[in-house]
């Protein structure tokens, strides 16, 4: 493992997930899963998300469609909190799930939609 790269990447994955989530993750892992975070770390949020001709926002974005595609509920809440943390609005959000609707099926974005409307909600308690 690339100690340094696994440093940078804890940094941005905290800073897209929430410290709370990310460290709570990492502290949870067992020897099985423990790799995998440590994989998760280095390459995609130390190697990749640290390159420099995307930006946060449009990382985001990125992702929303390709988990919007992949039908991945978990993924696609957690990746919502973080498109908001990295400057996405919800008509944005919303965009994007109307695109994915067209190239990735309707059904796909109606679950994207519910899924984060969820969120939203989530959101908008822990406001209050």
């Amino acid at each position: 493992m690339n100690k340094e790269k696994f440093e940078q990447g804890l940094e941005v994955r905290r800073s897209v997930l929430g410290a709370e989530y990310v460290d709570k993750s990492i502290e949870n892992a067992t020897d099985f899963n423990m790799p995998m975070q440590e994989l998760v770390t280095e390459y995609c949020w130390g190697e990749v998300w640290t390159r420099p001709a995307l930006d946060k926002k449009t990382r985001s974005m990125l992702n929303l469609a390709m988990i919007t595609a992949l039908n991945r509920p978990h993924e696609l809440r957690l990746h919502v909190r973080g498109a908001i943390r990295n400057g996405l609005t919800k008509e944005e959000i919303q965009e994007v799930f109307l695109q994915t609707a067209i190239y990735c099926g309707v059904p796909a974005a109606i679950d994207s939609f519910r899924n984060a409307q969820q969120v939203f909600d989530e959101m908008e308690k822990e406001e209050m």
